[in-house]
């Protein structure tokens, strides 16, 4: 695969970085796509246009995709981010269709681009609460871009590179160190503090910690 295009969404979080760095290390030549959905945590836009750099990409888009005018999540809606600690089901940071929408304009882009592969950064740990992380969302979409494309009706496939399905928070940050990825310049939290930090008490604070705590490893960005 070594030199071939490959569209990789980044947020500016743990799992993107790591996917981004595992493609790079792989040989993938990543053109990088960050969708300003104007979240709440508008921060990780400067952190992921910090990891693009620091892997190299040839092409770093930061797309303007205001979601508030639909809301229904708690990331583009006057609604609380959760402080209690991780519950099961669905939780009111879920976006409604992010990851359809997301990696519908990364296939935009890969096809304009010349590009077959796209990499997303979901992961195991997110199968109960986000029905788009799954492995039938993510065949799903691959058979959509077949059938929905140019490049599709003349036989050329899209492939859906998912590398941390299989991998809870823990194993995501042993890749990650194994890739080199630039952890320190990531950012999770989905309600910072008016000075910039992390909570410390969303369910994404919450998991980043408890990874690197299974891990055994201190977390570079804290």
């Amino acid at each position: 695969m070594k030199g071939r295009l490959a569209v990789v969404l980044l947020s500016g979080g743990l799992d993107s970085t790591t996917v981004a760095a595992m493609a790079r290390t792989e040989g993938w030549r990543i053109l990088a796509l960050t969708i300003d959905y104007n979240q709440r945590h508008r921060i990780e836009l400067e952190h992921a246009a910090r990891v693009a750099t620091a892997l190299g990409a040839e092409r770093h888009i930061v797309l303007p995709l205001d979601l508030t005018g639909f809301g229904g999540s708690a990331l583009t809606a006057d609604i609380a981010v959760p402080k209690g600690g991780v519950e099961p089901g669905i939780p009111v940071t879920y976006v409604p269709a992010r990851n359809t929408i997301f990696l519908s304009v990364a296939l935009g882009w890969a096809e304009a681009a010349g590009a077959r592969d796209l990499f997303i950064g979901v992961n195991a740990l997110d199968f109960s609460g986000y029905p788009d992380c799954r492995p039938e969302f993510i065949a799903a979409f691959e058979t959509m871009a077949g059938t929905a494309t140019k490049a599709g009706g003349e036989g050329e496939a899209f492939k859906v590179h998912t590398p941390l399905m299989a991998l809870d928070k823990a194993g995501i940050i042993h890749l990650a160190q194994a890739v080199n990825a630039p952890l320190h310049l990531t950012w999770s939290c989905y309600d910072p503090t008016p000075g910039g930090r992390p909570c410390g008490l969303c369910d994404s604070c919450r998991l980043r910690a408890k990874g690197f705590a299974e891990a055994g490893v201190a977390d570079p960005a804290a």
